[in-house]
This record gives C-alpha cells, sequence and structure tokens, in this order.
C-alpha cells in the first residue's frame, strides 16, 4: 500500500517546487525563481545516480526494529555508553534510546516551534561529553533558527543556553543538521528559507554551512574570521558527515530537477540560486552526485565502512556512495518503498548503521508502527 501510494504522490507532485519533497511550500515563503537546468548538460561533471536493481548487495539488511511509534524524529547522535539520544520535530521532545529498553523522554525544549519543515531539529553530542555533560541542538524558535546547549545529567536535560541566534527561519529550507569536526568545533547547516538570493548573500546566515565553536563564536581558521560562514550558495543542506579521511561531505535539497551530494571545502560557493546541479563555472563547486528529485530528497548522512549512507525522503530509500581519495562514486540504493521517507542514519559505535523513519511528519503514508528507528548490518 504505501509503495503504491507513494508512487501516486510522486505522478501529482512532479510539477510542483520541491523542499522536503515534492510538496508545495507554505504559501508566506519565498519561492525562488527556478535555475537554469543542467539536466542536458554532457560535461557535466556529476554522476547521475539511478535506481539500482532490487537487492544489490544482501549483506546490506535491517536486523531489527529499535524503537516504534515515534513522532517524526530529526537529530540522532550517540553516546559515550552507546545508547542514542534523539530528537523529534514536532513534539519538542528530547529522548535516549538504551539497549534493550524503550525511549525516555529526558526533557522538551519549549522553545521550539513547529511548523511544517521547522521545529527541533538537529542533536550533537559534545566530543568532550565525559567533562562537560553538554548537547547541542538546532531549533526553530517564533523569531529565528538557533543553536543551543544543554547538559544531560544521565537522568534530565538541563536548562537550554542559546550560543548562536539570528539564523533566518522559514517554514520550508530550514537546515538543521549539526556535526562535530575533527578540530572539535561544531559545523551547522542553515537553509535558505526558500529566498534563494539570501543563499548568495555574505552577511545572511541562512542558505551557508557555518563553522563555530562551543560557545558558538566564529571557529579559528573561518574564511572570514569574524563570521561564522564556512560555505555558501547552498539551497538547504540537511546532511553532514566526514569521512576516514576527515573530508566533509553535505547532502542538499535541490528544487525541480537535481539534489545533491557535495565535498565541501574551506570558503567555497555551491551555486544556489544561480545553478541547480552542476554549472561548470569556474568560481562556484560542483556536486558529485546529483539524484533526480523523485529519487532522492536527502536528508542524513553518515559514512562507515568506506561509503556515505544517505537518507532519502521522497525517493523512500537508503542510498550508498563509494568515496575513495576525496571521489565520491558508484551511488547504489536500498530498501526502496520498503520503510517510507527515512530522514536520518547515523553511525552507532558497534557499527552499525541506525535508520529513522519519517512517515508522520506531515507528508507520509505511516503505518501503524511508524515512526521507527531501524538497525542496519553493512556485512
Amino acid at each position: 500500500m504505501r509503495l503504491v501510494a507513494s508512487l501516486l504522490l510522486v505522478s501529482v507532485a512532479l510539477t510542483a517546487c520541491t523542499s522536503e519533497d515534492a510538496s508545495p511550500p507554505e504559501p508566506s515563503a519565498q519561492t525562488p525563481v527556478a535555475p537554469p537546468s543542467n539536466e542536458d548538460n554532457p560535461t557535466d561533471p556529476a554522476i547521475t545516480a539511478k535506481p539500482s536493481p532490487p537487492d544489490p548487495d544482501p549483506r546490506v539488511k535491517v536486523v531489527r526494529t529499535l524503537a516504534t511509534g515515534l513522532q517524526a524524529p530529526w537529530g540522532l547522535d550517540f553516546l559515550p555508553d552507546g545508547s542514542a539520544v534523539f530528537t523529534e520535530r514536532d513534539t519538542k521532545r528530547v529522548l535516549v534510546l538504551e539497549e534493550g529498553s524503550e525511549p525516555r523522554q529526558i526533557g522538551t525544549i519549549d522553545e521550539a516551534d513547529p511548523r511544517v519543515e521547522s521545529g527541533l531539529l538537529g542533536v550533537a553530542v559534545s566530543p568532550d561529553f565525559a567533562t562537560d555533560s553538554a548537547l547541542y541542538f538546532y531549533l526553530t524558535t517564533t523569531s529565528d533558527n538557533r543553536v543551543v546547549r544543554a547538559t544531560y545529567d544521565g537522568r534530565r536535560l538541563g536548562p537550554v543556553e542559546p550560543i548562536l541566534t539570528g539564523i533566518p527561519k522559514g517554514f520550508t529550507h530550514d537546515g538543521g543538521r549539526l556535526e562535530f569536526g575533527p578540530d572539535g568545533n561544531l559545523f551547522v547547516s542553515t537553509g535558505e528559507t526558500g529566498d534563494g538570493q539570501m543563499a548568495q548573500d555574505p552577511d545572511a546566515l541562512g542558505g551557508k554551512i557555518l563553522h563555530i565553536t562551543t560557545d558558538g563564536d566564529p571557529a579559528p581558521g573561518n574564511p572570514d574570521p569574524d563570521s561564522p560562514i564556512w560555505t555558501s550558495g547552498h539551497r538547504n543542506v540537511q546532511g553532514l558527515a566526514f569521512d576516514s579521511d576527515e573530508q566533509l561531505w553535505a547532502s542538499e535539497f535541490g528544487s525541480q530537477t537535481f539534489d545533491e551530494l557535495n565535498r565541501i571545502r574551506k570558503g567555497a560557493n555551491y551555486g544556489w540560486p544561480l545553478f541547480e546541479g552542476a554549472g561548470g563555472a569556474p568560481d562556484y563547486a560542483d556536486p558529485q552526485v546529483v539524484w533526480r528529485t523523485e529519487n532522492a530528497s536527502p536528508s542524513g548522512l553518515a559514512f562507515a565502512e568506506g561509503h556515505l549512507w544517505m537518507a532519502s525522503l521522497r525517493g523512500e530509500r537508503l542510498w550508498r556512495v563509494s568515496v575513495k581519495d576525496g571521489t565520491a562514486s558508484d551511488p547504489t540504493d536500498f530498501f526502496v518503498g520498503k520503510y517510507g521517507r527515512l530522514r536520518t542514519v547515523a553511525l552507532a559505535p558497534d557499527g552499525k548503521l541506525w535508520l529513522t523513519t519519517s512517515n508522520r511528519d506531515g507528508r507520509g503514508d505511516p503505518e501503524s508502527e511508524d515512526d521507527r528507528i531501524l538497525e542496519i548490518t553493512l556485512h
């Protein structure tokens, strides 16, 4: 039933502007003019990913369901003891999932203001959690998007402290992913809120990847030492992951033609809204892999076993992309239509992947157990 419903939704939505999928944006959001498509450009340097044959690698499989009955889980990260902390976008809840137990609520972040694609989004565990007990969250308030910090003592979440405020908010294209880098500083993805020109505005924090310290200041080594901006020209990045060579990658929503996987380079401009997919212009960075929007609408990203793993919402599948020496290749998809919309993928301490569904986010076709957290073995 889910696969049939999904195909019907795709056929209806192909003429609409995609945000997290092919649903039209909230009327109050500004919609950018569609950029020129590179669909027929024979010199396009990006790999265009296509669906794979069924069961392309039988070693990649769901081994168990870890949690059921959730409400649009969004961010997920792991604590030093192997348990996971995760957020629910629309309920404002922060929960912990321990081995053999049901999810346990440890607090709510009441400042969050859920609207369409916004609310309580990313979470990242401090690399110094053993000494500082700190968790970091990205959330939408009534006035902005912001990064906040709170401590967790093993029982409940402490008071919330804003560390970076004033990120533009939107009903759509809201960004929200957090990822600590090898330098111990925090990378933050932001969306352009439906205003494409914001992505090119050097004074606006929307449509960017930011790089900040744990106190919210511009991190050392930023292109502009007085700015948190690391890269620009993004439409809506919702996946960040470092590979084994400490190279940062980002998954990004396109508009009507191409979604993107980008290798992130300090100070680079990724071209939105001038280009969707590869533009081939010398002053802009091209993606390494592009997808038709009906096959992706990418969200979470993780690195494991020499591959990037990308969860897809509208595409209802998990993509695997080989990475070697800073080059991405051989995109392969798994679980097509089997679990519905897939939001977040994270590498657990034991080497398995945790994958969240997002069927109760207002755009899915939920089943009785949704939303779920699934555990995936890779070999």
